[in-house]
């Protein structure tokens, strides 16, 4: 098997495989100036899961307009981060389950709501024409 053979078996699994990721949601807001270390000391104290363990931890600010997701991946931690433009991710009095499946993350991070099947922000057609004329 060659080089490259060898690095495409590996990447195929460096990135999640959909069935064996498993995602934890921190209920409380967090402070979004945290990066590697302070999120993986509240993955321990807070949630009290390994934040080596591969699989993903979300966090969300106090206006629930940034998130950061936080996972191990064989070699260093990686950090996802995403701002809102307009809306919010959940209202903190009805935050989702403590752990949530892959697709509801990737239904999450596109700003679709599970139970409603719609997004929660979508931007007017007049607003993008607006900007591209610009």
């Amino acid at each position: 098997m060659g080089v490259a053979a060898s690095l495409r078996s590996a990447g195929a699994e460096m990135f999640f495989p959909e069935g064996r990721i498993r995602v934890f949601l921190c209920r409380d807001p967090v402070d979004m100036r945290k990066s590697f270390d302070g999120l993986s000391a509240l993955v321990r104290n807070t949630l009290g899961q390994d934040p080596l363990s591969g699989h993903c931890f979300v966090f969300v600010n106090r206006r629930a307009t940034q998130i950061r997701v936080l996972y191990w991946d064989r070699t260093g931690y990686s950090l996802w981060a995403k701002r809102l433009e307009r809306g919010r991710f959940w209202d903190w009095r009805k935050p989702p389950a403590p752990e949530l499946d892959w697709t509801h993350l990737k239904l999450l991070l596109e700003g679709i709501e599970a139970g409603r099947q719609r997004r929660r922000y979508h931007r007017q057609v007049s607003e993008n024409l607006a900007e591209i004329t610009r």
